[in-house]
């Protein structure tokens, strides 16, 4: 009983992992605090420079 429940409990947690990894991704990826002020001031930067009609 011992052995088979221990098979049983590796089967299910490397089931449960794989999974894991097909399921999408919900949480948004990190960016660094330096990154968003440089991609803020890009985008200021970019809108400035086209000229208006």
């Amino acid at each position: 009983m011992n052995r088979r429940k221990k098979i049983k409990q590796l089967l299910a947690a490397n089931a449960k992992k794989a999974s894991a990894k097909l399921a999408p991704k919900k949480k948004p990826t990190y960016i660094s605090k330096a990154d968003r002020l440089k991609l803020a001031t890009e985008s200021n930067q970019g809108s400035t420079d086209t000229p208006e009609i």
